[in-house]
């Protein structure tokens, strides 16, 4: 079994605001991109063009309506991918250590050559952020684009997972959770950011800013009220004689 550091240097992780995804799935395609043609074994599709397509995904992004009461109904549209949590249940269940967490940054990695495909890691994972490759038979899940956040041959704006890159709502932040002054520590002090199932223990980095409360339906406005009103009581002119005229008929 694999043991888990008692401390990390830093923690680098992911702030995701449900108020600002819109729902794309930009985040989704871009990392399947990405990491199917650079760290490790490619993510592999089975059947993806017949009438049971399956596939290997390391973010994914789920979508609820829900209804707060005295609210109007809203969409929540909610990504998932591995949390990199401090108390990660997956390291310490890996029988060949294949899964580990980086001392350095906190980053919660497989070494794919050790992976035997036994599952444990997905069984023990409260979040179900592995996912066993159907090709390659190992498993596999987000690591925070690892070979793109210390890449030197890339821009310094590139420097960052390919989710949070692409992401054109500016919903996906990145940074390390250990500096008070980040931009992630500070959007999850601000906003007050908050863990998956914290009930769990696995004490996830990742954190989730709520959704901002919208306008309840009593008083509410209607922006294009003006514009739907009628010019005129009675119709002049031309329209006035056409109206009476029409009338008749």
């Amino acid at each position: 079994m694999t043991t888990l550091p008692s401390s990390t240097t830093r923690k680098l992780g992911l702030v995701i605001d449900l108020d600002t995804c819109v729902g794309c799935h930009a985040c989704v395609i871009s990392c399947k991109g990405w990491n199917t043609e650079n760290y490790g074994a490619p993510l592999s599709d089975q059947d993806p063009y017949g009438a049971d397509p399956v596939g290997t995904f390391l973010n994914r992004v789920h979508s609820f309506e829900v209804k707060p009461e005295d609210s109007p109904p809203q969409l929540i549209h909610f990504p998932k991918s591995c949390l990199h949590c401090e108390d990660a249940p997956c390291v310490t269940v890996c029988p060949t250590g294949a899964s580990y967490k980086r001392v350095e940054d906190g980053i919660v990695l497989v070494n794919e050559t050790d992976c035997i495909g036994c599952g444990l890691c997905a069984w023990s994972c409260p979040y179900g952020a592995r996912e066993l490759d159907g090709a390659e038979k190992v498993m596999k899940k987000c690591t925070l684009c690892v070979d793109r956040i210390y890449n030197e041959n890339l821009p310094e704006e590139d420097r960052e997972p390919a989710c949070v890159r692409t992401c054109p709502a500016g919903a996906r932040h990145f940074g390390d959770f250990a500096d008070p002054d980040s931009n992630v520590s500070k959007l999850t002090a601000e906003r007050g950011g908050m863990d998956l199932m914290p009930e769990q223990g696995t004490k996830p980095v990742n954190k989730y800013l709520p959704p901002r409360q919208k306008d309840s339906w009593e008083g509410e406005v209607d922006v294009l009220a003006p514009f739907l009103a009628p010019v005129a009581e009675e119709p002049k002119g031309f329209l006035g004689w056409l109206d009476k005229t029409l009338e008749k008929l």
